[in-house]
């Protein structure tokens, strides 16, 4: 898969899937996968570390968690976030920050928004850095909505995402994340655009969808968004491993004698 390959899915109608992932043990997994891409969302920063939003994900947090995918996602597309004010500082500083990225081994990056830096967007698609959008919900902008809230559902909301998509593959963006807007929103956005949505919170109408690891395994026992959906029940699973685990240490039947050495 490529970003060119993203273009080809859409114009032949065929669905994409994507998982947010951020280390080497997950990624090895979705490399024997069928799944399309990866992307390493600046989310780590909430996921992996416990902060309450993904502003604290800074350029160097990202380098790491990109560079432990990259080495075990062999043969996967790699996405990896812009992190927090990074693309804000001007084509420079945001050319640098990419750099730093696809140095670590992403074939992509991905920034939230459009207006006051679309000529950042355009000196990267120009410098050869596959760039890719993020619209509605923008977890950077955070304390800018109150909270983390369903966008677009306005008239004038909802034509402004969609002028800023148009605008996005005008600038040269291989393909869009549409994060929680209404399906009909992000239905029409998908048509009228030559390049691919890929939806998270955005109906079935995008061209493709998108989902945080741990959201997709059930992993998270006290957060359950409305759009992730859970195909595994794997918090139980490791609570189970767990209770399995200490039962056995403790009634002495592991290690056993071939889990010992002589």
């Amino acid at each position: 898969m490529s970003s060119r390959e993203f273009l080809r899915a859409k114009a032949e109608g065929r669905k994409l899937s994507m998982v947010t992932c951020y280390d080497y043990t997950f990624a090895r997994l979705l490399s024997k996968s069928p799944v399309d891409g990866i992307l390493v969302g600046d989310s780590a920063a909430m996921v992996m570390h416990g902060h309450p939003s993904t502003l604290s994900a800074g350029v160097e947090l990202m380098r790491l968690h990109t560079e432990a995918v990259v080495r075990g996602a062999a043969g996967k597309f790699v996405v990896a976030d812009m992190p927090f004010l990074s693309f804000r500082k001007g084509p420079t500083a945001a050319l640098e920050t990419a750099s730093v990225l696809m140095t670590a081994g992403a074939h992509a990056v991905k920034l939230e928004g459009l207006d006051g830096h679309e000529d950042v967007i355009q000196r990267m698609v120009q410098s050869g850095v596959p760039v890719m959008g993020h619209l509605g919900l923008q977890p950077q902008s955070v304390h800018s909505y109150g909270g983390f809230r369903v966008q677009g559902r306005s008239d004038d909301s909802a034509r402004e995402i969609a002028r800023q998509a148009a605008a996005l593959e005008e600038l040269g963006a291989f393909a869009i994340v549409l994060e929680c807007v209404p399906a009909t929103l992000a239905e029409e956005i998908t048509a009228a655009l030559r390049i691919p949505t890929i939806g998270i919170g955005a109906g079935v109408g995008c061209d493709g969808q998108i989902l945080v690891l741990q959201d997709l395994l059930g992993m998270n026992v006290d957060f359950h968004p409305k759009f992730a959906r859970p195909f595994f029940d794997g918090a139980q699973g490791v609570l189970d491993a767990l209770t399995r685990f200490d039962e056995a240490v403790k009634a002495e039947t592991f290690p056993a004698i071939e889990e010992s050495y002589s």
